[in-house]
């Protein structure tokens, strides 16, 4: 059984719409990027953190480790501290295109995989009213870069580029090719 070390009920829910078969055990580490690390080898670090710490507790599973970075002008925005620092990353990313970047690693037999996807987001402006409204559901709380694809924040997205399911929080379809290459499927 795949033991996903992520309590993210996105993550969980594509894997289960993918038919993907799993258990939960959360990673408690801190999500913070090293100085000087890029977007990519941070999403990448966190994944391979988050595996590592659930494999020590669950021997001789395979364990799925993600996460996702939002970035612009390479600045790392990862999940916002408060309803401030949510509306700050709303109008940075106002009207213009990021990236979301999403680090994945496959724990299995003492085998390492690390990985990750990148999708291009082109957002539309959204006006200071917008921006306070939508900080104020909540929604955007405790996702990375303030905003839920999903969700409210659609409205606000005409366009991206590659893979939406890594855009919600998890790259259905790489995590499938990773499973089916470790014989797990």
């Amino acid at each position: 059984m795949l033991v996903l070390a992520s309590a993210s009920p996105r993550r969980q829910e594509l894997l289960r719409s993918a038919g993907i078969p799993f258990e939960v055990h959360p990673a408690d580490i801190p999500e913070d990027p090293l100085p000087e690390e890029n977007a990519k080898s941070c999403a990448e670090r966190l994944a391979r953190e988050k595996a590592l710490a659930v494999a020590r507790l669950r021997p001789g599973e395979a364990v799925l480790g993600a996460d996702t970075v939002v970035v612009i002008d390479d600045q790392i925005l990862g999940k916002p501290a408060d309803a401030v620092d949510a509306a700050r990353m709303l109008g940075l990313l106002s009207g213009r295109v990021h990236q979301v970047i999403t680090g994945v690693c496959l724990l299995v037999g003492g085998n390492c995989s690390v990985t990750s996807e990148i999708t291009s987001v082109t957002m539309s402006e959204i006006s200071a009213d917008e921006i306070g409204g939508y900080v104020a559901s909540v929604e955007p709380m405790d996702k990375a870069g303030a905003y839920a694809i999903q969700g409210i924040a659609s409205r606000w997205i005409p366009r991206i580029e590659g893979d939406y399911s890594n855009v919600v929080g998890l790259p259905v379809a790489l995590v499938y090719r990773m499973l089916r290459h470790a014989q797990l499927i």
